[in-house]
Protein backbone atom coordinates (compact mmCIF):
# COMPACT_ATOMS: atom_id res chain seq x y z
CA UNK A 1 0.00 0.00 0.00
CA UNK A 2 2.74 2.29 0.83
CA UNK A 3 4.71 1.48 -2.46
CA UNK A 4 1.15 2.01 -4.09
CA UNK A 5 0.35 5.54 -2.94
CA UNK A 6 4.36 6.13 -3.51
CA UNK A 7 4.01 5.45 -6.95
CA UNK A 8 0.51 7.18 -7.83
CA UNK A 9 2.18 10.28 -6.06
CA UNK A 10 5.34 10.00 -8.07
CA UNK A 11 3.75 9.55 -11.61
CA UNK A 12 1.31 12.68 -11.27
CA UNK A 13 4.55 14.82 -9.28
CA UNK A 14 5.28 16.80 -12.61
CA UNK A 15 1.09 17.86 -12.61
CA UNK A 16 1.55 19.08 -9.51
CA UNK A 17 5.00 21.14 -10.47
CA UNK A 18 2.83 22.64 -13.71
CA UNK A 19 -0.01 23.43 -11.03
CA UNK A 20 2.03 25.29 -8.53
CA UNK A 21 4.39 26.78 -11.49
CA UNK A 22 7.70 25.43 -9.80
CA UNK A 23 10.41 25.47 -11.44
CA UNK A 24 13.27 22.55 -11.02
CA UNK A 25 15.23 23.88 -8.10
CA UNK A 26 12.11 25.01 -5.72
CA UNK A 27 10.65 21.39 -6.34
CA UNK A 28 13.75 20.06 -5.06
CA UNK A 29 13.61 21.65 -2.01
CA UNK A 30 10.15 21.35 -1.69
CA UNK A 31 10.42 17.32 -1.70
CA UNK A 32 13.57 17.45 0.53
CA UNK A 33 10.58 17.66 3.39
CA UNK A 34 9.20 14.30 3.20
CA UNK A 35 12.80 12.73 4.03
CA UNK A 36 13.25 15.06 7.05
CA UNK A 37 9.93 14.02 7.82
CA UNK A 38 11.09 10.25 7.77
CA UNK A 39 14.56 11.31 9.51
CA UNK A 40 12.54 12.63 12.20
CA UNK A 41 9.97 10.11 13.07
CA UNK A 42 12.62 7.65 13.38
CA UNK A 43 13.97 9.09 16.51
CA UNK A 44 10.92 8.55 18.51
CA UNK A 45 8.76 5.90 16.73
CA UNK A 46 10.26 3.12 19.09
CA UNK A 47 8.63 4.87 22.02
CA UNK A 48 5.18 4.61 19.70
CA UNK A 49 5.84 1.04 19.12
CA UNK A 50 6.49 0.09 22.46
CA UNK A 51 3.72 1.86 24.13
CA UNK A 52 0.96 1.44 21.43
CA UNK A 53 2.73 -2.09 20.20
CA UNK A 54 3.21 -2.51 16.15
CA UNK A 55 -0.43 -2.99 14.78
CA UNK A 56 -2.17 0.30 15.42
CA UNK A 57 0.74 2.85 14.36
CA UNK A 58 0.55 0.49 11.30
CA UNK A 59 -3.04 0.89 10.54
CA UNK A 60 -2.67 4.86 11.18
CA UNK A 61 0.03 5.23 9.58
CA UNK A 62 -1.64 3.41 6.09
CA UNK A 63 -4.35 5.38 6.53
CA UNK A 64 -2.81 8.48 6.88
CA UNK A 65 -0.28 7.64 3.73
CA UNK A 66 -3.44 6.69 1.71
CA UNK A 67 -4.70 10.06 2.37
CA UNK A 68 -2.55 12.63 2.32
CA UNK A 69 -1.56 12.62 -1.31
CA UNK A 70 -4.87 14.46 -1.76
CA UNK A 71 -3.33 17.20 -0.05
CA UNK A 72 -0.88 17.53 -2.71
CA UNK A 73 -3.14 17.55 -5.53
CA UNK A 74 -5.17 20.81 -3.44
CA UNK A 75 -2.15 22.57 -2.28
CA UNK A 76 -1.92 26.44 -2.83
CA UNK A 77 1.92 26.88 -3.11
CA UNK A 78 5.13 25.49 -2.29
CA UNK A 79 4.48 26.12 1.72
CA UNK A 80 1.63 24.15 1.49
CA UNK A 81 2.97 21.80 -0.39
CA UNK A 82 5.89 21.17 2.05
CA UNK A 83 4.01 21.06 4.71
CA UNK A 84 1.92 18.08 3.83
CA UNK A 85 5.13 16.60 2.27
CA UNK A 86 6.13 17.01 5.84
CA UNK A 87 3.86 14.90 7.12
CA UNK A 88 3.59 11.98 4.89
CA UNK A 89 7.22 11.73 5.49
CA UNK A 90 6.09 11.38 9.26
CA UNK A 91 3.71 9.47 8.52
CA UNK A 92 5.59 6.67 6.20
CA UNK A 93 8.34 6.78 8.50
CA UNK A 94 5.95 5.70 10.99
CA UNK A 95 4.23 2.81 9.02
CA UNK A 96 7.59 1.98 7.98
CA UNK A 97 9.08 1.13 11.08
CA UNK A 98 5.72 -0.28 12.63
CA UNK A 99 5.05 -2.51 9.64
CA UNK A 100 9.13 -3.68 9.16
CA UNK A 101 8.26 -4.52 13.35
CA UNK A 102 5.42 -6.62 12.41
CA UNK A 103 7.23 -8.64 9.54
CA UNK A 104 10.00 -9.23 11.75
CA UNK A 105 7.65 -11.25 14.49
CA UNK A 106 5.77 -12.77 11.26
CA UNK A 107 9.28 -13.68 9.96
CA UNK A 108 10.45 -15.16 13.80
CA UNK A 109 6.96 -17.18 13.48
CA UNK A 110 7.79 -18.84 10.15
CA UNK A 111 11.40 -19.81 11.49
CA UNK A 112 12.39 -18.60 7.82
CA UNK A 113 13.45 -15.32 5.68
CA UNK A 114 10.66 -14.02 4.49
CA UNK A 115 11.28 -10.48 4.85
CA UNK A 116 12.25 -9.50 1.25
CA UNK A 117 9.07 -10.46 -0.04
CA UNK A 118 7.27 -8.14 1.82
CA UNK A 119 9.78 -5.21 0.33
CA UNK A 120 9.17 -6.93 -2.62
CA UNK A 121 5.54 -5.81 -2.56
CA UNK A 122 6.39 -2.54 -2.00
CA UNK A 123 8.51 -1.87 -5.02
CA UNK A 124 5.80 -4.10 -7.07
CA UNK A 125 2.81 -1.52 -5.15
CA UNK A 126 5.42 1.19 -6.70
CA UNK A 127 5.35 0.11 -10.38
CA UNK A 128 1.53 -0.51 -10.01
CA UNK A 129 0.82 3.07 -8.72
CA UNK A 130 3.06 4.72 -11.35
CA UNK A 131 0.84 2.71 -13.94
CA UNK A 132 -2.13 3.54 -12.07
CA UNK A 133 -1.15 7.36 -11.90
CA UNK A 134 0.02 7.33 -15.74
CA UNK A 135 -3.62 5.84 -16.38
CA UNK A 136 -5.64 9.09 -14.51
CA UNK A 137 -3.16 11.19 -16.34
CA UNK A 138 -3.50 9.93 -19.40
CA UNK A 139 -7.53 10.17 -19.50
CA UNK A 140 -6.90 14.07 -18.24
CA UNK A 141 -7.78 13.49 -14.87
CA UNK A 142 -6.35 15.93 -12.24
CA UNK A 143 -4.18 15.18 -9.17
CA UNK A 144 -6.58 15.94 -6.52
CA UNK A 145 -9.51 13.29 -8.05
CA UNK A 146 -6.41 10.70 -8.70
CA UNK A 147 -5.36 10.93 -5.51
CA UNK A 148 -8.82 10.71 -4.12
CA UNK A 149 -9.53 8.21 -6.03
CA UNK A 150 -6.49 5.93 -5.32
CA UNK A 151 -5.96 6.91 -1.65
CA UNK A 152 -9.59 5.83 -0.01
CA UNK A 153 -9.72 2.44 -1.37
CA UNK A 154 -6.88 1.85 0.12
CA UNK A 155 -7.75 3.80 3.44
CA UNK A 156 -10.41 1.25 3.75
CA UNK A 157 -8.33 -1.63 2.79
CA UNK A 158 -5.95 -0.22 6.22
CA UNK A 159 -8.79 0.03 8.38
CA UNK A 160 -10.11 -3.74 7.41
CA UNK A 161 -6.57 -5.20 7.84
CA UNK A 162 -5.92 -3.85 11.04
CA UNK A 163 -8.03 -7.46 12.28
CA UNK A 164 -5.49 -9.67 10.46
CA UNK A 165 -2.33 -8.09 12.43
CA UNK A 166 0.09 -9.35 15.36
CA UNK A 167 -1.36 -6.97 18.44
CA UNK A 168 -0.01 -7.49 21.79
CA UNK A 169 3.01 -6.62 23.12
CA UNK A 170 6.54 -7.22 20.16
CA UNK A 171 8.68 -10.43 20.60
CA UNK A 172 11.48 -8.25 21.12
CA UNK A 173 10.55 -6.35 24.12
CA UNK A 174 12.78 -8.97 26.24
CA UNK A 175 15.68 -6.22 27.50
CA UNK A 176 18.98 -6.94 26.23
CA UNK A 177 20.23 -7.11 29.85
CA UNK A 178 21.28 -10.38 31.00
CA UNK A 179 20.61 -12.58 33.89
CA UNK A 180 23.43 -11.93 35.54
CA UNK A 181 22.70 -8.27 36.60
CA UNK A 182 19.84 -9.59 38.34
CA UNK A 183 20.61 -9.06 42.27
CA UNK A 184 21.73 -12.04 44.12
CA UNK A 185 21.03 -10.47 47.42
CA UNK A 186 18.55 -12.93 48.90
CA UNK A 187 20.36 -15.86 47.60
CA UNK A 188 23.47 -14.72 49.30
CA UNK A 189 21.91 -13.63 52.70
CA UNK A 190 19.60 -17.03 53.12
CA UNK A 191 22.78 -18.88 52.84
CA UNK A 192 24.24 -16.41 54.99
CA UNK A 193 21.95 -16.25 57.71
CA UNK A 194 22.94 -18.09 61.23
CA UNK A 195 20.73 -20.57 62.40
CA UNK A 196 19.73 -21.38 66.07
CA UNK A 197 22.25 -23.00 67.15
CA UNK A 198 25.25 -21.19 66.04
CA UNK A 199 27.56 -19.12 67.79
CA UNK A 200 27.41 -15.68 67.33
CA UNK A 201 30.60 -14.64 65.77
CA UNK A 202 30.71 -17.05 63.29
CA UNK A 203 27.50 -16.73 62.09
CA UNK A 204 28.29 -12.88 61.97
CA UNK A 205 31.21 -13.97 59.97
CA UNK A 206 29.71 -16.46 57.46
CA UNK A 207 27.29 -13.26 57.13
CA UNK A 208 29.63 -10.92 56.21
CA UNK A 209 31.74 -13.17 53.87
CA UNK A 210 27.83 -13.89 51.87
CA UNK A 211 27.48 -10.84 51.53
CA UNK A 212 31.07 -9.55 50.18
CA UNK A 213 30.21 -12.25 47.76
CA UNK A 214 27.24 -10.79 47.02
CA UNK A 215 28.47 -7.83 46.72
CA UNK A 216 31.15 -8.79 44.52
CA UNK A 217 28.53 -10.77 41.99
CA UNK A 218 26.25 -7.87 41.67
CA UNK A 219 29.37 -5.43 40.59
CA UNK A 220 30.86 -8.03 38.21
CA UNK A 221 26.45 -8.58 36.93
CA UNK A 222 26.18 -5.02 36.29
CA UNK A 223 29.56 -4.87 35.18
CA UNK A 224 28.54 -7.59 31.87
CA UNK A 225 25.25 -5.81 31.58
CA UNK A 226 27.19 -2.67 30.80
CA UNK A 227 29.36 -4.59 28.70
CA UNK A 228 25.59 -6.03 26.82
CA UNK A 229 24.07 -2.56 26.45
CA UNK A 230 27.26 -1.16 25.01
CA UNK A 231 27.55 -4.03 22.81
CA UNK A 232 24.40 -4.14 21.27
CA UNK A 233 24.35 -0.52 21.06
CA UNK A 234 27.30 -0.74 19.11
CA UNK A 235 26.16 -3.07 16.84
CA UNK A 236 22.95 -1.26 15.68
CA UNK A 237 25.39 1.29 15.05
CA UNK A 238 27.06 -0.62 12.84
CA UNK A 239 23.90 -1.47 11.05
CA UNK A 240 22.99 1.77 10.93
CA UNK A 241 25.85 2.99 8.92
CA UNK A 242 25.54 -0.18 6.47
CA UNK A 243 21.26 0.82 6.41
CA UNK A 244 22.75 4.45 5.37
CA UNK A 245 25.31 3.19 2.25
CA UNK A 246 22.36 0.62 1.01
CA UNK A 247 19.80 3.77 0.96
CA UNK A 248 22.09 6.46 -0.38
CA UNK A 249 22.88 4.34 -3.00
CA UNK A 250 19.05 3.77 -3.82
CA UNK A 251 18.72 7.84 -3.50
CA UNK A 252 21.77 8.16 -6.04
CA UNK A 253 20.03 6.05 -8.42
CA UNK A 254 16.95 7.84 -8.47
CA UNK A 255 18.25 11.00 -8.48
CA UNK A 256 20.84 10.70 -10.75
CA UNK A 257 20.57 7.70 -13.20
CA UNK A 258 18.59 9.24 -15.82
CA UNK A 259 20.54 12.45 -16.00
CA UNK A 260 24.24 10.41 -16.20
CA UNK A 261 22.89 8.33 -19.27
CA UNK A 262 21.29 11.27 -20.71
CA UNK A 263 24.20 13.77 -20.27
CA UNK A 264 27.51 11.67 -19.98
CA UNK A 265 26.67 8.76 -22.43
CA UNK A 266 24.49 11.42 -24.72
CA UNK A 267 21.35 8.82 -24.73
CA UNK A 268 18.13 10.42 -25.38
CA UNK A 269 15.26 11.40 -22.86
CA UNK A 270 13.28 8.55 -23.18
CA UNK A 271 16.23 6.32 -23.11
CA UNK A 272 17.55 7.73 -19.76
CA UNK A 273 14.56 7.19 -18.51
CA UNK A 274 14.96 2.92 -18.69
CA UNK A 275 17.64 4.02 -16.27
CA UNK A 276 16.14 4.25 -12.97
CA UNK A 277 13.45 1.80 -14.49
CA UNK A 278 16.02 -0.98 -15.02
CA UNK A 279 17.21 -0.58 -11.68
CA UNK A 280 13.58 -0.88 -9.87
CA UNK A 281 12.60 -4.03 -11.63
CA UNK A 282 15.81 -5.64 -11.00
CA UNK A 283 15.58 -4.37 -7.08
CA UNK A 284 11.42 -6.12 -7.20
CA UNK A 285 12.86 -9.24 -8.86
CA UNK A 286 15.71 -9.70 -6.25
CA UNK A 287 13.65 -9.00 -3.32
CA UNK A 288 11.46 -11.83 -4.35
CA UNK A 289 14.20 -14.32 -4.64
CA UNK A 290 16.64 -12.76 -2.04
CA UNK A 291 14.43 -14.85 0.71
CA UNK A 292 15.43 -18.35 -0.46
CA UNK A 293 19.43 -16.58 -0.97
CA UNK A 294 19.39 -16.00 2.45
CA UNK A 295 18.13 -19.39 3.61
CA UNK A 296 20.83 -21.07 1.63
CA UNK A 297 23.79 -18.79 2.34
CA UNK A 298 22.66 -16.94 5.58
CA UNK A 299 21.94 -13.13 5.79
CA UNK A 300 25.52 -11.98 5.92
CA UNK A 301 26.61 -13.54 3.28
CA UNK A 302 23.80 -12.46 1.24
CA UNK A 303 24.21 -8.56 2.48
CA UNK A 304 28.24 -9.23 1.54
CA UNK A 305 27.40 -10.53 -2.13
CA UNK A 306 24.94 -8.03 -2.48
CA UNK A 307 27.36 -5.45 -2.08
CA UNK A 308 30.07 -7.08 -4.19
CA UNK A 309 26.93 -7.05 -6.88
CA UNK A 310 25.95 -3.22 -6.36
CA UNK A 311 29.36 -2.39 -6.43
CA UNK A 312 30.70 -3.98 -9.63
CA UNK A 313 26.93 -3.38 -11.53
CA UNK A 314 27.87 0.64 -10.83
CA UNK A 315 30.96 0.46 -11.31
CA UNK A 316 31.08 -1.24 -15.18
CA UNK A 317 28.31 2.02 -15.72
CA UNK A 318 30.98 5.16 -14.87
CA UNK A 319 33.86 2.71 -16.59
CA UNK A 320 31.77 2.39 -19.91
CA UNK A 321 30.74 4.38 -22.34
CA UNK A 322 28.09 2.20 -24.06
CA UNK A 323 24.71 3.18 -22.87
CA UNK A 324 23.59 -0.59 -23.64
CA UNK A 325 26.39 -1.12 -20.69
CA UNK A 326 25.54 1.71 -18.58
CA UNK A 327 21.89 0.53 -18.32
CA UNK A 328 22.99 -3.08 -17.30
CA UNK A 329 24.99 -1.69 -15.11
CA UNK A 330 22.36 0.31 -13.03
CA UNK A 331 20.35 -2.98 -13.73
CA UNK A 332 23.07 -5.08 -11.71
CA UNK A 333 23.44 -1.76 -9.31
CA UNK A 334 19.41 -2.33 -8.21
CA UNK A 335 19.81 -6.48 -7.96
CA UNK A 336 22.68 -5.86 -5.73
CA UNK A 337 20.98 -3.28 -3.44
CA UNK A 338 17.76 -5.45 -3.16
CA UNK A 339 18.30 -7.39 -0.43
CA UNK A 340 20.44 -5.34 1.70
CA UNK A 341 18.17 -2.81 3.51
CA UNK A 342 15.62 -5.47 4.56
CA UNK A 343 18.08 -7.34 5.62
CA UNK A 344 19.61 -4.79 7.92
CA UNK A 345 15.83 -4.33 9.41
CA UNK A 346 15.60 -8.01 9.93
CA UNK A 347 18.87 -8.09 11.95
CA UNK A 348 18.16 -5.30 13.55
CA UNK A 349 14.76 -6.07 14.68
CA UNK A 350 16.01 -9.64 16.41
CA UNK A 351 18.50 -7.94 18.56
CA UNK A 352 17.23 -7.86 21.95
CA UNK A 353 16.81 -3.76 23.61
CA UNK A 354 15.21 -2.72 26.44
CA UNK A 355 12.51 -1.10 24.16
CA UNK A 356 10.54 -3.18 21.51
CA UNK A 357 11.27 -1.41 17.76
CA UNK A 358 14.73 1.00 18.51
CA UNK A 359 17.14 -1.30 16.12
CA UNK A 360 14.47 -1.67 13.50
CA UNK A 361 13.70 2.65 14.49
CA UNK A 362 17.34 3.58 14.63
CA UNK A 363 18.67 1.61 10.96
CA UNK A 364 15.95 2.69 9.36
CA UNK A 365 16.20 6.16 10.75
CA UNK A 366 19.86 5.78 9.59
CA UNK A 367 18.89 4.81 5.95
CA UNK A 368 16.56 7.61 6.16
CA UNK A 369 19.54 10.02 6.53
CA UNK A 370 21.14 8.17 3.20
CA UNK A 371 18.06 8.50 1.52
CA UNK A 372 18.09 12.88 2.51
CA UNK A 373 21.46 13.24 2.25
CA UNK A 374 22.55 10.98 -0.88
CA UNK A 375 21.31 13.20 -3.91
CA UNK A 376 22.84 16.48 -2.19
CA UNK A 377 26.24 14.79 -1.49
CA UNK A 378 26.76 13.89 -5.10
CA UNK A 379 25.12 16.50 -7.07
CA UNK A 380 27.48 18.79 -4.96
CA UNK A 381 30.28 16.42 -6.26
CA UNK A 382 29.24 16.21 -9.25
CA UNK A 383 29.81 20.25 -9.49
CA UNK A 384 33.28 19.96 -8.39
CA UNK A 385 34.36 16.34 -9.95
CA UNK A 386 31.92 15.75 -12.45
CA UNK A 387 29.31 13.46 -12.23
CA UNK A 388 31.57 10.26 -13.24
CA UNK A 389 33.99 10.63 -10.57
CA UNK A 390 30.89 11.47 -7.92
CA UNK A 391 29.18 8.25 -8.32
CA UNK A 392 32.05 6.77 -7.37
CA UNK A 393 30.80 7.18 -3.81
CA UNK A 394 28.14 4.43 -3.60
CA UNK A 395 30.80 2.17 -5.55
CA UNK A 396 32.98 2.93 -2.74
CA UNK A 397 30.08 2.24 -0.15
CA UNK A 398 29.45 -0.81 -0.95
CA UNK A 399 32.84 -2.12 -0.91
CA UNK A 400 32.09 -1.17 3.25
CA UNK A 401 28.57 -3.01 2.40
CA UNK A 402 30.98 -5.75 1.11
CA UNK A 403 33.13 -6.23 4.03
CA UNK A 404 30.71 -5.29 6.84
CA UNK A 405 27.82 -7.43 6.03
CA UNK A 406 29.41 -10.73 7.07
CA UNK A 407 31.15 -8.71 10.30
CA UNK A 408 28.18 -6.73 11.33
CA UNK A 409 24.98 -8.97 10.05
CA UNK A 410 27.06 -12.72 10.80
CA UNK A 411 26.01 -15.86 9.91
CA UNK A 412 22.38 -15.60 12.04
CA UNK A 413 19.46 -17.16 9.70
CA UNK A 414 16.86 -14.95 9.70
CA UNK A 415 13.43 -16.30 11.48
CA UNK A 416 15.43 -19.03 13.46
CA UNK A 417 15.30 -16.71 17.02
Amino acid sequence: MFGLADGVWLARLPAVKEHLDLSDARLGVALLAAPVGLVVVAAFADRLIERFGSARPTAAGAVAISLLPIGFGLANGMAALMAVLLVYGMSGGLTDVAINSQAVRVERGYRRPIINSFHACFSFGGLLGALLGGLFAWAGIGPAPTFAAAGVPMAVVAVLARRRLLHGSEASDSAAVPATDRDPAGEGAGRGAAGPGQAARPALGATRGAAGRTGRAGRAGRVRAAASRHAVALRIAALGLLALCSLLGEGAAGSWSAVYLRDNLGTSAAFAALGYAAFSVTMAVGRLTGDRLAARFGPGRLVSGCGVVAGLGLAAALISRSPALGLVGFALFGAGLSSTFPQLLSTAGNIQTSRSGTGIARVAGAGYLGLLVGPVLIGSFAGLLGLRLALGIPVILMGFMAVGGWLVVGPRRAGGG
